[in-house]
């Protein structure tokens, strides 16, 4: 795992993302043989953002400190919404 500091940079990050756009929901990503656990926040308009976490555990106390919802992705999958803004992005060369 990350350092203390590395993993407080990336919650900050998180909590400042969210804090700076509407309709923001929580996807936790969970770890593989290659990477970290992650959260990934999805605004309203499809614009989205990844971190590490130090588990399950953090990605709900982050969810509930910033009230906002918490999906597992495994179970649910991404939603369009974020597909779309990527595809958006794409087109404009971005």
């Amino acid at each position: 795992m990350a350092d203390k500091a590395a993993v407080n940079a990336d919650l900050t990050h998180l909590r400042e993302w969210a804090r700076s756009r509407q309709g923001v929901e929580a996807y936790l990503e969970p770890r593989t043989t290659v990477t970290e656990t992650t959260v990934m926040l999805i605004a309203h308009d499809g614009e989205w953002t990844r971190r590490r976490v130090t588990g399950p555990d953090a990605a709900g106390r982050l969810a509930n400190e910033l009230a906002i919802p918490l999906y597992e992705v495994t179970k649910v999958g991404y939603p369009g919404r974020m597909r779309e803004f990527n595809a958006r992005r794409k087109a404009q060369g971005l």
